[in-house]
C-alpha cells in the first residue's frame, strides 16, 4: 500500500517533456553545431584568398593552411603563374589532416565491403533487436511513465549498455559521413536521437518513460542490406521481397508504438485526464484491421492526439497494404512456383528453351513442337527467363503442364544453368524477338547467351534464333560450336528473304514451302476431308488449297527394297505405288562418316542401304511405307493401307515412329538397318555423322594450280558479243567486281529511258538509320550459279539513298543490281522503273517495328501496295509484241513459252494484275491487301487469301524452324538448300572475314558445284508438258516429266477463278502442294518444279551446241490445244526453264 501511495505521488508530477526536450536539444543542437562549422570555413577559404597580385595561401585541409612552396633556383616562371600553379597544387599525402584519416578510419570500420564492417553492422542490427525486445516487455508491464528507479530495473541497466553502444556507433557514422548536414536528417539518425538521450535523462530523474523506444523498430529495415553483405540475398526478386516486407513490419511496429504511448498518457492539454489504457498489442491489432479496411470496431482510438493520428495513418496505410500485401503474397507464391531445381525423369529428355519469352513466342513455339502430326514426343520443356510470367502466359503452361515447366532466371547465371539441369539436356534453344527495336543488340544478347550455354557444358546441342544473316560469323567465334554436333541458327532475314527470293523465281513458292514445314493445327484429317469440304460449303479454290496445307515434310529410312534403284526410279515407286513424293536423299561419303544432302539428283546416284529420304506426305503413318515397302510381298498390292510391315522384315529391324523433318532424325551410326560393314568404325565419334549441306564440299584449289584470272574465270557458254561472267570462289553465285555504287544508281530519267522488263523491283521503305535487312539474302538466290547470266533476272532497287549505301557493300559484287533512289509511294518512281512490266515487284520495309499500335508496323506497306493496284498503264507495246507474235492459240499476259527467255512480258494495264508479294510484320494486317477477299480478321494467316496466292509474306511463318531444327538435324539444311540458292558453310567463312564474297578460278571442281537442282515453274501453256495442259492428270504429267525430263514436280499454280459461270473472274493464283494422281489440269496451270541443271557440262560446249539442246527439247510433241475458255486477265510470269 505504501509502494502504491509512493508511485502516485510520484506520478503527480509528470517529467514526460524533459525525456522529450533532450532529444530535441541534441537534434537542434547538432544542426547549429554543422551550419556554424560550415560558416567558419566559408570564412576561412574566403579570408585565405589571396588579393590580385599578392602571394596566395592554399588551405590544403578545413583546419590546416599551408604556404606555398618555395621558388626553385632558376626558375623563370612569373608571378601569376607562380600563384596559378600554387592554388591549383594538389596536396602531398604527408600533408592530408587527421579529419581525412579519421573519415577513412569511419568508412572502412562500417563498410559492407570490409569483414569488421560486416561483424558491426550485424551486430547494431542484433542489439536493435535486443532493445526493441526490452521495449514490448516494458510497454507490457508498465505504464507510459514510470518511477522505477534505474538502479532496481535491470531491463534499464540493459538498454543503457545497449545505448552505450549506439552512441559510439552513431559517432563513427558521423565522422564517416561525407555530408554532415544530410547524414543529420537521416531516419536512422533520428532514431538515435529520440532513443540514446531520454535513457541518460532515466538515470537523472530516477524515473522511466517509454517514450519513443518504438523506433527502434525502423532498425527492421536494414535487414536487406545486412542480408545483402551477407551473400543470402542474391536476386533481385528477393531484395525486393526483402525490401517489402521489412518496410511494412516497421511501419506497423513503430505506429502501434506511438498509438500506444498517445492513447495511454491522454491529451497533455487536458492534463493527461482522458487517457485509454491499451497494450501494446491491442495497438497492433487495432492498425492491423484499420489497414485492412476491417474495422470490427471493438478497439478504436479515444483521445484526440490518437484519433489524429488514425486519420493520418489511414490515408497513408490503406494505399501502402493494398499494393504491398498482393504484391508481398505473389512475388512469395511465385518463389515457390517459378523456384527450385528441375527434377528429371529417368529416361526422359528434356529441352531448355530461353531469350524471347512470352506468351506470344511461346504460344507459337508449342503449337508446333506439341503438334498431335508428331509421333511420340516425350520430351519435356524448361522454360526460363529472368521476368516472371504474366497471366496469360501463365494460364499457357498450366494447359501444358504435364510437358512444361518455367523457371525463374537466366542462362547467364551458371547457378540458373544448374537449375533446369543444362548439363542433361537434349538440347537448348534460343528464342528471338522479331520485332525488336535494334536486331543486331538482339543478336548480340542471344550469341552471349550461347557463349554462357557452351562455357557452362560444351557438348549440349544448340539452336539459336537470329535476326541478321552477318551476325552468323559470331557464332563461329565459339571454340564449342560445331554444327557436326547438331548446332545451328535459324537466320530469320537469311530465310525470310530467301522465301521471298524464290517467289521471285516461282510465285506462290513461298507458300508452299511454308505450309509444308509448318505443322497447321486446323487441317481436316484425311478421311474425313470429303465430309468436312461438303460440309463447310468452300468454294473449289479454297477446297484444293487446303487440301495442300495438310502436306508436309517427313523423312524416313528406305527399306531395301530401294537399294541400287537410282533416285527416279525410286521417286516413281514412292509416288505410283506408295503415294508419296520423295524429294531428296541422304547420301554417304566414302568414308561413311559424313552424309549430303541430294535434292532430285538425278539417275547419277543410286539409293544404298538404310538410305533416309526426305517425303512430302499428309502424316506420320503415310512415310512409314517407304519403311515397310518389300518388293516380293507387295509388288502386287494395289491398295495403299495393304503396305505394312510383312514376315520378310526381322523384328530387329523394325523402327519405332517416323519422324517428321520436322519429325526427329537418328544418327547413322544408330540406324537399326545399316548392316555391320556400313555402320562408322568404333574409332570414330557418334557426332561425326551429321549430314553436311550440298555443295559443301567443294574447296578453293590452291593458287598454284589454278590458271589465270582473267582468261580461266570467264563462263565459256557466253554467246559472242556477250560481256564475260565470272563466279564467286564457291562457284554458287554469280560474282562481279566491286562496283561503286554510283555506276548502280539512275535517277527518274534515265530509268524510264531503259527498257525495263521481267525485271524484279525491289520496294523498300527505310529510314537512313533503319536497321540493315540484309539485302544480300534476297539477291542470292536470284544469282545463283545453276541460272545462265543471260536469264538472271534484273534487280531494280527504289528506295532511301542513304540506306541503300549501307546495304550497298554486301551487293557490290553481284551483277545485274539497279537502284533508284526515291520513295516506292511515289507513282512517278513505280512508272520509271515499269513496274507493270516486271516479274515480280518486292516489297519490304526495315523500319522500326516495336511501335505502340501492332497494326501499324506494316502501314507503308499496305499502302504501297494499294498504290500499285490502284493504277493503270499504257499497253501499247505490248498490243505491238502481241500483234507481231505468230505464235497459235491464246497466249494470256504474263505467259510466256517453255525455252523463250528473251520474250518479253506483257505489260499489265490494270495494277492490280501486277505480280506482287508483301512482306508482313503483323500477321491480321492482311486483311487489308486484297479488298475483294471475304476473309474473317480473325482468319489464321495461312487460311487467309493473300497467303493461299503467294503476295503475302509473314515472319511468323518461320516459328516453326525452331521446332523442325531440334527434331531433325537435316530438316534447315534442306529448306536452306531449296531457299539460298546454295550458301555453304564455306561461303560463310567468307562473309566472316567481312570483305564480302571473292571472286573465284573456273576450275572444273568450282563449275561443278553449278550442277545442282533448282526452283522453277513451268506453264503447261506451251513447251514440253504443254500436251498435259487440257484433260491431263497430275499422276500422268509427274511421270512423264520425271522419266523424259528429270524434272520433279512438287506443286500447281492455278488460277483461283476456273469456272465459266465467274462473271469477273479474278486474275489472282493460288497454290497446290502434292495434288492427287488423278487431279485434273487446266492449260492455264503452272507447275512448281525442282528442275536439274547440268551446266558445267554446257559451259564448256560451245553455243551453238547448247542451242541444239534446248531446241532438242522443244521438239517434244504436243497435242492439239483446245480454245482457252478462261476470259480473266491474267498476270503474272513464267520464268523460263533452261535445259
Amino acid at each position: 500500500m505504501t509502494n502504491t501511495t509512493s508511485a502516485e505521488e510520484c506520478l503527480q508530477k509528470r517529467y514526460w517533456y524533459y525525456f522529450l526536450a533532450s532529444s530535441l536539444i541534441v537534434f537542434c543542437a547538432g544542426i547549429a553545431f554543422i551550419l556554424i562549422y560550415r560558416l567558419i570555413i566559408w570564412l576561412c577559404c574566403l579570408v585565405s584568398t589571396p588579393p590580385h597580385g599578392a602571394s596566395p595561401k592554399v588551405a590544403n585541409h578545413p583546419g590546416t593552411v599551408n604556404p606555398p612552396p618555395p621558388k626553385r633556383k632558376g626558375s623563370t616562371t612569373n608571378a601569376n603563374s607562380t600563384a596559378t600553379n600554387t592554388t591549383l597544387q594538389k596536396p602531398s599525402d604527408s600533408e592530408i589532416g587527421y579529419i581525412t584519416e579519421a573519415k577513412d578510419w569511419a568508412g572502412e570500420l562500417i563498410s559492407g565491403q570490409t569483414t569488421t564492417g560486416r561483424i558491426l553492422v550485424g551486430l547494431v542490427f542484433l542489439l536493435s533487436i535486443a532493445s526493441l525486445i526490452i521495449y514490448f516487455i516494458d510497454a507490457s508491464e508498465e505504464t507510459v511513465e514510470s518511477c522505477t528507479p534505474w538502479a532496481e530495473s535491470p531491463r534499464q541497466q540493459v538498454d543503457l549498455a545497449f545505448n552505450v553502444f549506439f552512441l559510439i556507433y552513431f559517432f563513427i557514422r558521423f565522422v564517416a559521413a561525407n555530408d554532415k548536414l544530410l547524414f543529420w536528417l537521416e531516419v536512422f539518425s533520428f532514431v538515435d536521437y529520440f532513443t540514446i538521450p531520454p535513457s541518460f535523462v532515466a538515470i537523472y530523474l530516477d524515473r522511466n518513460w517509454l517514450g519513443l523506444r518504438f523506433l527502434r523498430a525502423l532498425r527492421l529495415m536494414s535487414i536487406p542490406d545486412i542480408l545483402t553483405y551477407l551473400n543470402v540475398l542474391k536476386t533481385s526478386t528477393m531484395i525486393k521481397l526483402s525490401q517489402l516486407v521489412a518496410f511494412f513490419i516497421s511501419l506497423w511496429l513503430a505506429s502501434a508504438g506511438f498509438l500506444h504511448l498517445i492513447e495511454n498518457a491522454g491529451d497533455p492539454w487536458v492534463d493527461f485526464d482522458n487517457p485509454q489504457l491499451l497494450t501494446y498489442w491491442e495497438c497492433m491489432y487495432f492498425l492491423l484491421v484499420t489497414m485492412s479496411t476491417v474495422g470490427y470496431g471493438d478497439v478504436g482510438a479515444k483521445t484526440v492526439l490518437g484519433k489524429i493520428f488514425i486519420v493520418l495513418f489511414i490515408m497513408i496505410s490503406i494505399g501502402m497494404f493494398a499494393s504491398w500485401i498482393p504484391e508481398i503474397s505473389d512475388i512469395l507464391g511465385r518463389r515457390q512456383k517459378y523456384g527450385g531445381c528441375y527434377k528429371k525423369e529417368r529416361g526422359k529428355k528434356h529441352i531448355v528453351v530461353c531469350g524471347h519469352i512470352t506468351f506470344d513466342s511461346v504460344s507459337n513455339f508449342l503449337k508446333d513442337f506439341l503438334h498431335k502430326d508428331r509421333e511420340d514426343v516425350d520430351v519435356e520443356i524448361v522454360f526460363i527467363h529472368k521476368i516472371l510470367p504474366d497471366l496469360e502466359l501463365e494460364g499457357l503452361l498450366k494447359r501444358h503442364f504435364t510437358q512444361v515447366e518455367f523457371f525463374h532466371g537466366t542462362v547467364m547465371d551458371a547457378n540458373d544453368l544448374a537449375r533446369v539441369k543444362i548439363e542433361t539436356a537434349d538440347a537448348c534453344l534460343v528464342l528471338a524477338n522479331k520485332y525488336c527495336e535494334d536486331p543486331d543488340q538482339e543478336d548480340a544478347a542471344n550469341i552471349m547467351r550461347v557463349i554462357s550455354i557452351k562455357n557452362f557444358h560444351a557438348e549440349i546441342k544448340v539452336i539459336v534464333q537470329l535476326m541478321q544473316y552477318h551476325n552468323k560469323a559470331y557464332l563461329l567465334n565459339i571454340p564449342s560450336w560445331d554444327w557436326k554436333r547438331g548446332d545451328d541458327a535459324v537466320c530469320v532475314a537469311e530465310l525470310k528473304l530467301g522465301f521471298i527470293a524464290q517467289s521471285c523465281l516461282a510465285p506462290g513458292f513461298s507458300t508452299l514451302m511454308a505450309n509444308l514445314f509448318t505443322m497447321r493445327s486446323d487441317k481436316p484429317k484425311s478421311y474425313l476431308r470429303s465430309l468436312y469440304l461438303s460440309a463447310t460449303d468452300m468454294p473449289q479454290w479454297q477446297c484444293d488449297y487446303m487440301r495442300g496445307t495438310a502436306m508436309e515434310m517427313y523423312t524416313e529410312y528406305l527399306s531395301s527394297s530401294f537399294n541400287g534403284m537410282t533416285f527416279p526410279e525410286a521417286a516413281e515407286l514412292c509416288f505410283s505405288k506408295l503415294k508419296l513424293l520423295l524429294l531428296a536423299i541422304e547420301v554417304r561419303q566414302e568414308d561413311g562418316r559424313e552424309s549430303t544432302l541430294a535434292i532430285n539428283p538425278g539417275s547419277k546416284i543410286k539409293i544404298e542401304n538404310a538410305t533416309q529420304g526426305f517425303f512430302i506426305a499428309e502424316s506420320a503413318e503415310e512415310v512409314k511405307r517407304a519403311f515397310y515397302y518389300c518388293k516380293n510381298c507387295h509388288a502386287q498390292a494395289t491398295d495403299v493401307r495393304a503396305i505394312k510391315k510383312c514376315r520378310c522384315r526381322p523384328l530387329a529391324q523394325f523402327k519405332k515412329g517416323v519422324t517428321a523433318v520436322i519429325g526427329f532424325g537418328n544418327k547413322l551410326a544408330a540406324n537399326p538397318l545399316l548392316s555391320k560393314k556400313d555402320r562408322p568404325t568404333s574409332g570414330s565419334k557418334d557426332k561425326a555423322n551429321a549430314p553436311v549441306p550440298l555443295a559443301a564440299g567443294p574447296t578453293t584449289p590452291t593458287v598454284a594450280a589454278l590458271p589465270p584470272l582473267s582468261q580461266e574465270s570467264q563462263d565459256t557458254s557466253v554467246c559472242p558479243g556477250e560481256e564475260p561472267r565470272k563466279f564467286d570462289s564457291t562457284g554458287m553465285f554469280h560474282w562481279c567486281p566491286s562496283r561503286p555504287l554510283i555506276e548502280a544508281r539512275m535517277d527518274r530519267e534515265k530509268a524510264s529511258a531503259t527498257v525495263l522488263c521481267n525485271h524484279v523491283v525491289v520496294c523498300l521503305f527505310a529510314d537512313a538509320n533503319s536497321p540493315l535487312i540484309g539485302l544480300r539474302n534476297l539477291v542470292m538466290p536470284l544469282r545463283a550459279s545453276n541460272f545462265h547470266y543471260q536469264d538472271l533476272k534484273h534487280v531494280v532497287i527504289v528506295g532511301n539513298i542513304e540506306y541503300l549505301e549501307r546495304e550497298w557493300r554486301t551487293l557490290q559484287n553481284f551483277p545485274k543490281i539497279t537502284i533508284l533512289a526515291g520513295s516506292p509511294l511515289n507513282r512517278a518512281n513505280l512508272r520509271a522503273v515499269n513496274v507493270n512490266l516486271c516479274d515480280m515487284c518486292v516489297i519490304l520495309s526495315a523500319k522500326d517495328k516495336n511501335l505502340d499500335d501492332p497494326h501499324l508496323v506494316d502501314k507503308e506497306a499496305i499502302l504501297c501496295s494499294l498504290n500499285i493496284k490502284a493504277m493503270t498503264f499504257d499497253d501499247s507495246m505490248g498490243l505491238i509484241q502481241a500483234s507481231a507474235q505468230q505464235a497459235p492459240g491464246f497466249l494470256p499476259p504474263g505467259f510466256s513459252p517453255i525455252g523463250h527467255s528473251k520474250r518479253s512480258r506483257r505489260g499489265s494495264v490494270c495494277g492490280s494484275n501486277v505480280p506482287l508479294i508483301t512482306e508482313l510484320a503483323n500477321d491480321s494486317n492482311v486483311q487489308f491487301l486484297d479488298q475483294d477477299d471475304e476473309d474473317d480478321p480473325d482468319t489464321e494467316l495461312y487460311m487467309t487469301q493473300p497467303f493461299a496466292c503467294g503476295t503475302a509474306f509473314a515472319v511468323s511463318v518461320l516459328d516453326s524452324l525452331m521446332s523442325t531444327s531440334y527434331f531433325n538435324d537435316n530438316a534447315l539444311t534442306l529448306i536452306r538448300t531449296l531457299i539460298t540458292g546454295g550458301a555453304t558453310p564455306e561461303l560463310e567463312q567468307i562473309l566472316a572475314e567481312g570483305a564480302g564474297m571473292r571472286g573465284g578460278y573456273c576450275t572444273p571442281s568450282v563449275l561443278a558445284n553449278r550442277d545442282r537442282c533448282r526452283v522453277a515453274q513451268v506453264s503447261l501453256f506451251e513447251g514440253p508438258l504443254a500436251q498435259f495442259g487440257e484433260d491431263g492428270t497430275y499422276g500422268s504429267l509427274f511421270l512423264f516429266a520425271l522419266r523424259n525430263l528429270g524434272i520433279l514436280c512438287i506443286g500447281l499454280y492455278r488460277f483461283r477463278d476456273t469456272n465459266e459461270s465467274s462473271s469477273s473472274p479474278s486474275s489472282k493464283r493460288y497454290v497446290i502442294t502434292n495434288p492427287p494422281e488423278d487431279f485434273k489440269l487446266l492449260a492455264t496451270d503452272q507447275v512448281f518444279c525442282l528442275a536439274p541443271c547440268n551446266l558445267s557440262q554446257s559451259s564448256n560446249s560451245s553455243p551453238k551446241d547448247r542451242r541444239e539442246e534446248i531446241n532438242t527439247h522443244k521438239k517434244v510433241p504436243k497435242v492439239k490445244k483446245k480454245k482457252n475458255k478462261h476470259k480473266g486477265n491474267y498476270s503474272g510470269y513464267c520464268p523460263p526453264l533452261s535445259f
